[in-house]
């Protein structure tokens, strides 16, 4: 499977997640239809950071009086481009060859941030905005849910309701910008499966336009906690995890413990504006292809007992539950306190999907209390969905088979898809199992 690999170590902003995709491959080009809809340019440019040699990209905001400026996106209500706290003149350490991408401006690469680029929007609005623009579809689904889960978080955090919850910064031009480009970046690699290693925020305090509070902040901590992935502190005392670079990742990547087993085809490096001593301010990206096999996946196992509820209840809960999010029901026969007869209910669900699972479960059961299991794992195999063409009764049908692999990249079990299946046959009259004996023999055959 074709994977991009993020290293958390040193966290994430929208910008360095922008730089980091271009570097590992993705086509500046597809930013496009972001400079149509906005007044805005990505200034793409190197840098070295700690030796290490990096993309940079700036979003370049022009201004009513026709000038450009190069701003951030947002910290909660303060910044995401730089890791700084605040907003003064800063320099790229190393002489830097940049480019614009679009029509050219003489800008000096040091710039000042300018308080507020673009104007402040409701999450409502920004939706709106995302919706106008002419994406693939893929890339706008993902940009309007990211912006969903910044739009939860912040409702969150200011006891607002989600529709009239106001991005500051967060709403503006430039962030917009590096939201819909991070879609649409990663719509253009193609990757199968998008990974990232624990996510690191930093340490201390950041300031923002409520006060100053400690890393990570408010919006991080609500949009980790529905991520796939982990959040730990440090490694150094400063903030380097953004709302926005949280949001990108919590939306695409699963967590990983390490970078997986890769055959590596690109590796890539986003740089920040700001520079540590000890660390380099840059997000790798690592794109190629999984070996195959079985792949360590992050999960939760959600469990409750229930001993009144009807059979009809039972029988839908797995299609129910599905729909909010789980991954695999089960129920299971038990024997509950005073002997009664009950039934324990138990939901694979990934960690993202826990509270929407969690609150469908006791909607559907009436339980009065679910016990999560965290930090728990699975191992799931590599698996892709490939097409066949089948004759049944003379005609011609298209079928989906689910193809597992092992570390080999040996095919090693061919599974039909059941309602591809069921299709056919209510079209055709065959039985629904000779439908999936021939997809799946097929399949084997031709391949």
């Amino acid at each position: 499977m074709h994977t991009l690999a993020f290293d958390g170590r040193t966290g994430a902003s929208g910008d360095m997640i922008l730089a980091a995709l271009l570097a590992v491959g993705a086509n500046p080009d597809a930013l496009s239809p972001v400079e149509a809809a906005l007044p805005v340019e990505y200034r793409i440019g190197e840098t070295t950071k700690n030796g290490i040699a990096a993309t940079t990209v700036d979003v370049l905001v022009e201004e009513t009086n026709g000038n450009e400026t190069a701003a951030d996106d947002g910290h909660e209500h303060e910044h995401d481009h730089s890791h700084e706290h605040g907003h003064h003149d800063h320099t790229h350490d190393s002489e830097e060859h940049a480019h614009h991408h679009g029509h050219d401006h003489s800008h000096e690469h040091e710039h000042t941030h300018a308080e507020g680029a673009g104007p402040n929007r409701t999450y409502a609005e920004c939706r709106e905005i995302v919706a106008e623009m002419d994406l693939p579809e893929p890339a706008e689904a993902d940009a309007l849910a990211i912006f969903e889960r910044l739009g939860e978080a912040e409702s969150r955090v200011h006891g607002t309701d989600l529709d009239a919850t106001h991005f500051h910064e967060v709403g503006a031009d430039d962030a917009i910008a590096d939201i819909v480009g991070a879609a649409l970046l990663v719509d253009d690699l193609g990757v199968g499966r998008v990974v990232t290693t624990p996510v690191s925020a930093g340490g201390g305090e950041a300031s923002m336009s409520h006060g100053t509070y400690p890393v990570p902040t408010p919006a991080v901590t609500y949009i980790a906690e529905a991520a796939a992935w982990t959040l730990r502190g440090g490694p150094i005392e400063t903030e380097l995890l953004t709302p926005t670079g949280a949001a990108i990742l919590a939306h695409f990547a699963d967590g990983v413990e390490s970078l997986p087993p890769l055959s590596i085809d690109r590796v890539g490096y986003g740089a920040g504006d700001k520079s540590f001593s000890d660390h380099p301010n840059v997000l790798r990206a690592t794109v190629g292809e999984s070996s195959g096999g079985l792949v360590r996946d992050e999960i939760r196992v959600l469990e409750t007992n229930v001993d009144d509820a009807t059979p009809e209840v039972l029988g839908g809960l797995h299609e129910r539950l599905a729909d909010a999010g789980a991954r695999d029901v089960s129920v299971v026969p038990t024997t509950m306190k005073k002997s009664r007869p009950g039934h324990q209910i138990r939901v694979i669900v990934k960690p993202s999907d826990v509270a929407e699972v969690a609150r469908s479960l006791a909607a559907e059961t009436g339980t009065l209390g679910i016990r999560e299991t965290s930090a728990t794992h699975r191992w799931i195999a590599e698996r892709s969905i490939e097409s066949v063409s089948i004759d049944v009764g003379g005609d011609s049908y298209e079928v989906s088979v689910k193809v597992a692999s092992d570390d080999a990249g040996k095919t090693y079990d061919v599974s039909a898809e059941y309602d591809d299946c069921a299709a056919v046959a209510a079209e055709s009259g065959a039985p629904i199992r000779e439908v999936i004996r021939c997809a799946e023999s097929t399949y084997r055959e031709s391949n």
